[in-house]
Protein backbone atom coordinates (compact mmCIF):
# COMPACT_ATOMS: atom_id res chain seq x y z
CA UNK A 1 0.00 0.00 0.00
CA UNK A 2 2.79 2.40 0.89
CA UNK A 3 4.69 1.61 -2.32
CA UNK A 4 1.51 2.14 -4.34
CA UNK A 5 1.03 5.57 -2.76
CA UNK A 6 4.63 6.44 -3.66
CA UNK A 7 4.21 5.32 -7.27
CA UNK A 8 0.97 7.30 -7.57
CA UNK A 9 2.60 10.39 -6.13
CA UNK A 10 5.38 10.02 -8.72
CA UNK A 11 2.86 9.93 -11.56
CA UNK A 12 1.10 12.99 -10.11
CA UNK A 13 4.45 14.73 -9.78
CA UNK A 14 4.97 14.48 -13.55
CA UNK A 15 1.37 15.36 -14.41
CA UNK A 16 1.60 18.53 -12.32
CA UNK A 17 4.74 19.68 -14.13
CA UNK A 18 4.11 22.73 -16.30
CA UNK A 19 4.54 22.50 -20.04
CA UNK A 20 2.27 19.73 -21.37
CA UNK A 21 0.38 20.62 -24.55
CA UNK A 22 -1.96 18.92 -27.01
CA UNK A 23 -4.10 19.96 -29.99
CA UNK A 24 -7.13 18.23 -31.47
CA UNK A 25 -6.74 19.54 -35.02
CA UNK A 26 -3.02 20.29 -35.46
CA UNK A 27 0.02 18.02 -35.37
CA UNK A 28 2.18 19.62 -32.68
CA UNK A 29 4.89 16.95 -32.97
CA UNK A 30 6.02 17.96 -36.48
CA UNK A 31 7.51 21.16 -37.90
CA UNK A 32 5.80 23.07 -40.70
CA UNK A 33 8.43 21.87 -43.15
CA UNK A 34 7.91 18.20 -42.29
CA UNK A 35 4.13 18.59 -42.54
CA UNK A 36 4.50 20.23 -45.98
CA UNK A 37 6.55 17.28 -47.27
CA UNK A 38 4.08 14.51 -46.44
CA UNK A 39 1.93 12.24 -48.56
CA UNK A 40 -1.90 12.25 -48.78
CA UNK A 41 -1.84 8.93 -46.89
CA UNK A 42 0.03 10.62 -44.04
CA UNK A 43 -2.55 13.41 -43.90
CA UNK A 44 -5.35 10.87 -43.54
CA UNK A 45 -3.72 9.17 -40.55
CA UNK A 46 -4.82 10.00 -37.03
CA UNK A 47 -2.65 12.35 -34.98
CA UNK A 48 -1.60 9.41 -32.81
CA UNK A 49 -0.43 7.27 -35.74
CA UNK A 50 1.54 9.95 -37.53
CA UNK A 51 3.11 11.66 -34.52
CA UNK A 52 6.88 11.98 -34.20
CA UNK A 53 7.51 9.48 -31.40
CA UNK A 54 10.45 11.51 -30.09
CA UNK A 55 8.04 14.08 -28.73
CA UNK A 56 5.03 12.00 -27.61
CA UNK A 57 5.20 12.06 -23.82
CA UNK A 58 2.01 10.06 -23.25
CA UNK A 59 3.06 7.26 -25.60
CA UNK A 60 3.42 4.71 -22.79
CA UNK A 61 0.02 5.62 -21.36
CA UNK A 62 -1.58 5.20 -24.80
CA UNK A 63 0.07 1.86 -25.65
CA UNK A 64 -3.19 -0.12 -25.35
CA UNK A 65 -5.00 2.27 -27.72
CA UNK A 66 -2.47 1.78 -30.53
CA UNK A 67 -3.88 -1.66 -31.39
CA UNK A 68 -7.44 -0.27 -31.61
CA UNK A 69 -7.73 1.94 -34.74
CA UNK A 70 -11.40 2.60 -34.04
CA UNK A 71 -10.52 4.72 -30.97
CA UNK A 72 -7.57 6.64 -32.48
CA UNK A 73 -9.76 9.67 -33.22
CA UNK A 74 -10.32 10.08 -29.47
CA UNK A 75 -6.63 9.94 -28.58
CA UNK A 76 -4.15 12.81 -28.87
CA UNK A 77 -0.38 12.92 -28.49
CA UNK A 78 0.89 15.22 -25.74
CA UNK A 79 4.16 17.12 -26.09
CA UNK A 80 6.26 18.53 -23.26
CA UNK A 81 8.11 21.82 -23.52
CA UNK A 82 6.85 25.31 -24.23
CA UNK A 83 4.39 27.05 -26.56
CA UNK A 84 3.78 30.78 -26.88
CA UNK A 85 1.55 32.33 -29.54
CA UNK A 86 1.31 36.09 -29.99
CA UNK A 87 -0.47 38.48 -32.35
CA UNK A 88 1.82 41.34 -33.33
CA UNK A 89 1.73 44.46 -35.49
CA UNK A 90 4.57 46.18 -37.35
CA UNK A 91 4.03 48.94 -39.93
CA UNK A 92 0.28 48.47 -39.50
CA UNK A 93 0.51 44.83 -40.59
CA UNK A 94 -0.83 42.23 -38.17
CA UNK A 95 0.90 38.84 -38.05
CA UNK A 96 0.97 35.80 -35.76
CA UNK A 97 4.24 34.79 -34.15
CA UNK A 98 4.82 31.56 -32.20
CA UNK A 99 7.47 29.48 -30.45
CA UNK A 100 7.07 25.73 -30.04
CA UNK A 101 9.71 23.84 -28.04
CA UNK A 102 9.38 20.06 -28.11
CA UNK A 103 11.34 18.07 -25.52
CA UNK A 104 12.32 14.55 -26.51
CA UNK A 105 10.97 11.73 -24.36
CA UNK A 106 13.99 9.59 -25.32
CA UNK A 107 16.69 9.80 -22.65
CA UNK A 108 14.48 12.17 -20.69
CA UNK A 109 15.28 13.10 -17.13
CA UNK A 110 16.84 15.63 -14.82
CA UNK A 111 20.04 17.61 -14.96
CA UNK A 112 22.76 15.53 -13.28
CA UNK A 113 21.28 12.05 -13.67
CA UNK A 114 20.83 12.23 -17.45
CA UNK A 115 23.81 13.45 -19.46
CA UNK A 116 25.36 12.57 -22.82
CA UNK A 117 23.72 9.97 -25.08
CA UNK A 118 22.42 6.42 -24.94
CA UNK A 119 23.41 3.52 -27.20
CA UNK A 120 20.77 4.54 -29.76
CA UNK A 121 22.28 8.02 -30.09
CA UNK A 122 19.51 9.83 -28.21
CA UNK A 123 20.98 12.78 -26.25
CA UNK A 124 19.83 14.05 -22.89
CA UNK A 125 17.71 17.22 -22.74
CA UNK A 126 17.11 17.22 -26.48
CA UNK A 127 14.77 20.02 -27.56
CA UNK A 128 13.55 20.97 -31.02
CA UNK A 129 12.48 24.64 -31.07
CA UNK A 130 10.45 26.02 -33.97
CA UNK A 131 9.71 29.71 -34.48
CA UNK A 132 6.67 30.26 -36.71
CA UNK A 133 5.39 33.43 -38.44
CA UNK A 134 2.00 33.66 -40.19
CA UNK A 135 1.02 36.67 -42.31
CA UNK A 136 -1.82 36.83 -44.86
CA UNK A 137 -2.05 33.00 -44.85
CA UNK A 138 1.63 32.61 -45.76
CA UNK A 139 3.80 30.86 -43.18
CA UNK A 140 7.48 30.76 -42.32
CA UNK A 141 9.38 28.73 -39.76
CA UNK A 142 12.92 28.50 -38.40
CA UNK A 143 13.98 25.36 -36.54
CA UNK A 144 16.86 24.89 -34.10
CA UNK A 145 17.85 21.98 -31.87
CA UNK A 146 19.70 21.63 -28.61
CA UNK A 147 20.95 18.53 -26.84
CA UNK A 148 23.57 17.24 -24.42
CA UNK A 149 27.13 16.71 -25.71
CA UNK A 150 26.54 13.54 -27.76
CA UNK A 151 28.91 10.97 -26.37
CA UNK A 152 29.02 8.91 -23.18
CA UNK A 153 29.73 11.09 -20.16
CA UNK A 154 28.23 11.67 -16.73
CA UNK A 155 28.21 14.25 -13.95
CA UNK A 156 26.82 12.61 -10.84
CA UNK A 157 25.81 14.87 -7.92
CA UNK A 158 28.08 14.44 -4.89
CA UNK A 159 27.27 17.49 -2.69
CA UNK A 160 29.92 19.58 -4.45
CA UNK A 161 28.63 22.75 -6.10
CA UNK A 162 29.82 21.64 -9.53
CA UNK A 163 30.60 17.91 -9.82
CA UNK A 164 33.43 17.06 -12.19
CA UNK A 165 32.18 15.60 -15.49
CA UNK A 166 33.48 12.12 -16.29
CA UNK A 167 33.96 10.76 -19.82
CA UNK A 168 33.40 7.01 -20.00
CA UNK A 169 36.54 5.03 -20.87
CA UNK A 170 34.87 1.67 -21.51
CA UNK A 171 32.56 2.31 -24.47
CA UNK A 172 32.84 3.08 -28.17
CA UNK A 173 31.88 6.75 -28.24
CA UNK A 174 32.00 7.09 -32.02
CA UNK A 175 29.26 4.50 -32.55
CA UNK A 176 26.61 6.39 -30.55
CA UNK A 177 27.98 9.72 -31.81
CA UNK A 178 27.55 8.62 -35.43
CA UNK A 179 24.03 7.30 -34.79
CA UNK A 180 23.06 10.67 -33.37
CA UNK A 181 24.34 12.75 -36.26
CA UNK A 182 23.19 10.30 -38.92
CA UNK A 183 19.64 10.70 -37.60
CA UNK A 184 20.02 14.49 -37.34
CA UNK A 185 21.22 14.77 -40.94
CA UNK A 186 18.32 12.60 -42.16
CA UNK A 187 15.78 14.67 -40.20
CA UNK A 188 17.17 18.18 -40.66
CA UNK A 189 19.97 18.22 -43.23
CA UNK A 190 23.27 19.99 -42.55
CA UNK A 191 24.33 20.32 -38.92
CA UNK A 192 26.18 23.33 -37.52
CA UNK A 193 27.26 22.49 -33.96
CA UNK A 194 27.62 25.46 -31.63
CA UNK A 195 29.48 24.20 -28.56
CA UNK A 196 29.33 26.95 -25.92
CA UNK A 197 31.12 25.25 -23.02
CA UNK A 198 34.29 26.51 -21.32
CA UNK A 199 37.57 25.68 -23.05
CA UNK A 200 39.44 25.43 -19.76
CA UNK A 201 38.89 23.85 -16.35
CA UNK A 202 36.64 20.84 -15.83
CA UNK A 203 34.71 21.42 -19.08
CA UNK A 204 37.83 21.44 -21.30
CA UNK A 205 38.10 17.63 -21.77
CA UNK A 206 34.51 17.58 -23.08
CA UNK A 207 35.28 20.29 -25.63
CA UNK A 208 38.44 18.51 -26.82
CA UNK A 209 36.61 15.18 -27.10
CA UNK A 210 33.71 16.75 -29.01
CA UNK A 211 36.07 18.43 -31.47
CA UNK A 212 38.02 15.19 -32.01
CA UNK A 213 34.89 13.12 -32.59
CA UNK A 214 33.56 15.48 -35.24
CA UNK A 215 36.96 15.23 -36.97
CA UNK A 216 36.92 11.41 -36.67
CA UNK A 217 33.35 11.29 -37.98
CA UNK A 218 34.48 12.92 -41.21
CA UNK A 219 30.95 13.85 -42.26
CA UNK A 220 30.87 16.87 -44.56
CA UNK A 221 27.30 17.60 -43.45
CA UNK A 222 28.46 18.25 -39.86
CA UNK A 223 30.41 21.41 -38.99
CA UNK A 224 31.79 22.14 -35.52
CA UNK A 225 32.21 25.59 -33.96
CA UNK A 226 33.49 26.07 -30.41
CA UNK A 227 32.77 29.36 -28.67
CA UNK A 228 33.85 29.86 -25.05
CA UNK A 229 30.74 31.75 -23.91
CA UNK A 230 31.90 32.54 -20.38
CA UNK A 231 35.37 33.67 -21.44
CA UNK A 232 34.08 35.90 -24.23
CA UNK A 233 31.32 37.45 -22.09
CA UNK A 234 33.29 37.77 -18.85
CA UNK A 235 33.22 41.11 -17.00
CA UNK A 236 29.76 41.90 -18.47
CA UNK A 237 31.07 42.09 -22.07
CA UNK A 238 27.92 40.58 -23.53
CA UNK A 239 28.24 42.60 -26.73
CA UNK A 240 30.94 40.09 -27.70
CA UNK A 241 28.23 37.55 -28.56
CA UNK A 242 28.09 39.42 -31.85
CA UNK A 243 31.43 37.74 -32.64
CA UNK A 244 29.67 34.37 -32.83
CA UNK A 245 26.73 35.75 -34.80
CA UNK A 246 29.08 37.27 -37.36
CA UNK A 247 31.02 34.00 -37.50
CA UNK A 248 27.92 31.98 -38.43
CA UNK A 249 25.98 34.60 -40.42
CA UNK A 250 26.96 33.15 -43.79
CA UNK A 251 26.13 29.63 -42.60
CA UNK A 252 22.73 30.76 -41.35
CA UNK A 253 21.97 32.32 -44.72
CA UNK A 254 23.00 29.06 -46.39
CA UNK A 255 20.79 26.92 -44.11
CA UNK A 256 17.89 29.29 -44.67
CA UNK A 257 14.36 28.87 -43.37
CA UNK A 258 11.06 27.38 -44.50
CA UNK A 259 8.51 29.55 -46.33
CA UNK A 260 5.15 28.62 -47.88
CA UNK A 261 2.79 31.06 -49.59
CA UNK A 262 -0.96 31.52 -49.08
CA UNK A 263 -1.71 28.89 -51.76
CA UNK A 264 0.39 26.27 -50.01
CA UNK A 265 3.26 26.50 -52.51
CA UNK A 266 6.65 25.94 -50.87
CA UNK A 267 8.96 28.84 -51.73
CA UNK A 268 11.96 28.10 -49.49
CA UNK A 269 13.30 25.11 -47.56
CA UNK A 270 15.46 25.07 -44.44
CA UNK A 271 18.45 22.90 -45.43
CA UNK A 272 19.93 22.34 -41.99
CA UNK A 273 19.86 23.36 -38.35
CA UNK A 274 22.07 24.86 -35.69
CA UNK A 275 22.59 22.28 -32.95
CA UNK A 276 23.52 24.30 -29.85
CA UNK A 277 24.73 23.04 -26.50
CA UNK A 278 26.39 24.13 -23.32
CA UNK A 279 26.71 21.84 -20.28
CA UNK A 280 22.98 21.79 -19.46
CA UNK A 281 21.74 23.05 -22.87
CA UNK A 282 19.73 25.67 -20.97
CA UNK A 283 21.10 29.09 -20.15
CA UNK A 284 23.95 29.83 -22.59
CA UNK A 285 22.18 27.81 -25.28
CA UNK A 286 18.93 29.77 -25.04
CA UNK A 287 20.72 33.12 -25.27
CA UNK A 288 22.37 32.11 -28.56
CA UNK A 289 19.22 30.47 -29.94
CA UNK A 290 17.18 33.62 -29.31
CA UNK A 291 19.74 35.74 -31.17
CA UNK A 292 19.80 33.38 -34.17
CA UNK A 293 15.99 33.30 -34.13
CA UNK A 294 15.82 37.09 -34.18
CA UNK A 295 18.13 37.22 -37.19
CA UNK A 296 16.00 34.62 -39.02
CA UNK A 297 12.80 36.45 -38.10
CA UNK A 298 14.09 39.72 -39.49
CA UNK A 299 14.79 38.06 -42.84
CA UNK A 300 11.39 36.32 -42.84
CA UNK A 301 9.43 39.51 -42.08
CA UNK A 302 11.25 41.37 -44.84
CA UNK A 303 10.52 38.55 -47.28
CA UNK A 304 6.83 38.53 -46.31
CA UNK A 305 6.56 42.30 -46.66
CA UNK A 306 6.00 43.14 -42.99
CA UNK A 307 9.34 44.90 -42.53
CA UNK A 308 10.56 47.41 -45.09
CA UNK A 309 13.99 46.94 -46.65
CA UNK A 310 16.60 48.22 -44.23
CA UNK A 311 14.28 48.12 -41.20
CA UNK A 312 15.67 46.35 -38.13
CA UNK A 313 13.72 44.36 -35.55
CA UNK A 314 15.66 46.22 -32.86
CA UNK A 315 13.86 49.40 -33.96
CA UNK A 316 10.44 47.84 -33.23
CA UNK A 317 10.37 48.53 -29.49
CA UNK A 318 6.99 46.93 -28.63
CA UNK A 319 7.57 43.81 -30.70
CA UNK A 320 11.19 43.54 -29.54
CA UNK A 321 10.09 43.49 -25.91
CA UNK A 322 7.48 40.80 -26.61
CA UNK A 323 9.98 38.73 -28.61
CA UNK A 324 12.64 38.83 -25.89
CA UNK A 325 10.19 38.02 -23.09
CA UNK A 326 8.82 35.03 -25.02
CA UNK A 327 12.30 33.59 -25.56
CA UNK A 328 13.14 34.18 -21.88
CA UNK A 329 9.90 32.37 -20.92
CA UNK A 330 11.00 29.53 -23.19
CA UNK A 331 14.32 29.41 -21.32
CA UNK A 332 12.57 29.32 -17.95
CA UNK A 333 10.22 26.52 -19.02
CA UNK A 334 12.99 24.29 -20.39
CA UNK A 335 15.17 24.98 -17.35
CA UNK A 336 12.44 24.15 -14.81
CA UNK A 337 11.73 20.87 -16.58
CA UNK A 338 15.40 19.77 -16.59
CA UNK A 339 17.19 21.61 -13.77
CA UNK A 340 14.33 22.44 -11.39
CA UNK A 341 14.54 26.26 -11.54
CA UNK A 342 14.09 29.05 -14.04
CA UNK A 343 16.93 29.76 -16.45
CA UNK A 344 19.99 31.87 -15.70
CA UNK A 345 21.01 34.89 -17.78
CA UNK A 346 17.39 35.67 -18.74
CA UNK A 347 17.91 39.34 -17.88
CA UNK A 348 20.01 39.55 -21.05
CA UNK A 349 17.40 37.66 -23.09
CA UNK A 350 14.61 39.93 -21.79
CA UNK A 351 16.38 43.30 -21.99
CA UNK A 352 19.45 42.83 -24.19
CA UNK A 353 21.61 43.86 -21.22
CA UNK A 354 23.34 42.00 -18.39
CA UNK A 355 22.37 43.57 -15.05
CA UNK A 356 23.63 43.31 -11.48
CA UNK A 357 20.13 42.33 -10.35
CA UNK A 358 20.25 39.57 -12.95
CA UNK A 359 23.47 38.32 -11.37
CA UNK A 360 21.79 38.26 -7.95
CA UNK A 361 18.82 36.29 -9.32
CA UNK A 362 21.21 33.87 -11.04
CA UNK A 363 22.91 33.29 -7.69
CA UNK A 364 19.55 32.59 -6.05
CA UNK A 365 18.50 30.18 -8.79
CA UNK A 366 21.90 28.48 -8.60
CA UNK A 367 21.41 27.84 -4.86
CA UNK A 368 17.94 26.35 -5.48
CA UNK A 369 19.38 24.19 -8.27
CA UNK A 370 22.10 22.97 -5.93
CA UNK A 371 19.55 21.87 -3.33
CA UNK A 372 17.20 20.21 -5.83
CA UNK A 373 19.96 18.50 -7.80
CA UNK A 374 21.38 16.96 -4.63
CA UNK A 375 18.32 16.31 -2.48
CA UNK A 376 15.21 15.88 -4.64
CA UNK A 377 16.19 15.02 -8.21
CA UNK A 378 16.39 11.27 -7.60
CA UNK A 379 12.66 11.29 -6.93
CA UNK A 380 12.03 13.47 -10.00
CA UNK A 381 14.07 11.09 -12.18
CA UNK A 382 12.14 8.10 -10.86
CA UNK A 383 8.86 9.90 -11.56
CA UNK A 384 9.82 10.55 -15.19
CA UNK A 385 11.03 6.97 -15.73
CA UNK A 386 7.81 5.58 -14.28
CA UNK A 387 5.63 7.91 -16.34
CA UNK A 388 7.44 7.13 -19.61
CA UNK A 389 7.46 3.38 -19.01
CA UNK A 390 11.25 3.14 -18.58
CA UNK A 391 10.46 1.36 -15.32
CA UNK A 392 7.57 -1.09 -15.08
CA UNK A 393 6.05 -1.98 -11.72
CA UNK A 394 5.88 -5.76 -11.25
CA UNK A 395 2.78 -6.33 -9.13
CA UNK A 396 3.83 -9.92 -8.38
CA UNK A 397 7.16 -8.82 -6.92
CA UNK A 398 6.84 -7.93 -3.25
CA UNK A 399 10.31 -6.43 -3.11
CA UNK A 400 10.67 -2.97 -4.61
CA UNK A 401 13.70 -0.66 -4.90
CA UNK A 402 11.75 1.94 -2.91
CA UNK A 403 12.58 0.22 0.35
CA UNK A 404 16.35 0.01 -0.03
CA UNK A 405 17.82 0.77 3.42
CA UNK A 406 20.07 3.78 3.86
CA UNK A 407 23.69 3.35 4.88
CA UNK A 408 24.53 4.06 8.54
CA UNK A 409 26.50 7.14 7.50
CA UNK A 410 23.35 8.75 6.11
CA UNK A 411 21.85 9.19 9.60
CA UNK A 412 24.87 9.25 11.89
CA UNK A 413 27.19 11.82 10.33
CA UNK A 414 24.63 14.64 9.82
CA UNK A 415 23.44 14.25 13.42
CA UNK A 416 27.01 14.39 14.74
CA UNK A 417 27.77 17.43 12.57
CA UNK A 418 24.66 19.33 13.71
CA UNK A 419 25.31 18.53 17.38
CA UNK A 420 29.00 19.51 17.12
CA UNK A 421 28.21 22.78 15.32
CA UNK A 422 25.45 23.61 17.83
CA UNK A 423 27.78 22.95 20.77
CA UNK A 424 30.43 25.16 19.18
CA UNK A 425 27.93 28.05 18.96
CA UNK A 426 26.72 27.43 22.53
CA UNK A 427 30.31 27.50 23.81
CA UNK A 428 30.88 30.83 22.09
CA UNK A 429 27.69 32.32 23.56
CA UNK A 430 28.15 30.84 27.08
CA UNK A 431 31.79 31.52 27.81
CA UNK A 432 33.57 29.41 30.44
CA UNK A 433 35.30 30.68 33.56
CA UNK A 434 38.51 31.39 31.63
CA UNK A 435 39.17 32.18 27.96
CA UNK A 436 41.43 29.12 27.70
CA UNK A 437 38.56 26.87 28.82
CA UNK A 438 36.21 28.52 26.28
CA UNK A 439 38.84 28.20 23.52
CA UNK A 440 39.36 24.52 24.30
CA UNK A 441 35.62 23.77 24.06
CA UNK A 442 35.26 25.79 20.85
CA UNK A 443 38.28 24.07 19.27
CA UNK A 444 37.01 20.62 20.26
CA UNK A 445 33.47 21.06 18.95
CA UNK A 446 34.64 23.12 15.97
CA UNK A 447 37.09 20.38 15.00
CA UNK A 448 34.37 17.73 15.39
CA UNK A 449 32.09 19.79 13.14
CA UNK A 450 34.78 20.27 10.48
CA UNK A 451 35.82 16.59 10.50
CA UNK A 452 32.25 15.31 10.15
CA UNK A 453 31.59 17.87 7.39
CA UNK A 454 34.66 16.59 5.59
CA UNK A 455 33.50 13.00 5.97
CA UNK A 456 30.08 13.91 4.57
CA UNK A 457 31.66 15.61 1.53
CA UNK A 458 34.06 12.67 1.06
CA UNK A 459 31.07 10.31 1.03
CA UNK A 460 28.94 12.80 -0.94
CA UNK A 461 27.31 10.24 -3.31
CA UNK A 462 25.83 8.42 -0.27
CA UNK A 463 23.97 11.55 0.83
CA UNK A 464 22.37 12.70 -2.41
CA UNK A 465 18.87 11.69 -3.45
CA UNK A 466 19.66 9.09 -6.13
CA UNK A 467 17.11 7.40 -8.44
CA UNK A 468 15.95 4.00 -7.26
CA UNK A 469 13.83 2.72 -10.13
CA UNK A 470 16.57 2.21 -12.74
CA UNK A 471 19.31 -0.35 -13.01
CA UNK A 472 22.74 0.79 -11.86
CA UNK A 473 24.33 -0.03 -15.22
CA UNK A 474 21.83 2.33 -16.85
CA UNK A 475 23.07 5.17 -14.64
CA UNK A 476 26.76 4.56 -15.35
Amino acid sequence: MQDNKTFMSMINNVLHTDGFYFATDYDLTHTLQRLANTSPEFQEMSLLERADQRFVWNGHLLREFLAQPEVHKFVFPVIHGFIDMRSSCINGKVFEWSIISRRSCFRAGVRYYVRGIDSEGHPANYVETEQIVQFNSSKASFVQTRGSIPFFWSQRPNLKYKPKPQISKTVNHLDGFQRHFDSQVILYGKQVILNLINQKGSEKPLELAFDKMVADLGNGMVKYIAFDFHKECSRMRWHRLQILLDMVAEMQDELGYFLVDADGKVLLHQDGTFRSNCMDCLDRTNVIQSMLAQRALQSQLRKMGVLHVGQQIEEQVAFGKMFKNAWADNADACAKQYAGTGALKTDFTRTGKRTHWGLVMDGWNSMIRYYKNNFSDGYRQDSIDLFLGNYAVDESDWTTPLREPKDWKFLTLPIVMVVAFSMCIICLLMAGETWTETLAYVLFWGSASVVTSGLILFNGPDFVDAPRLVQKEKLD
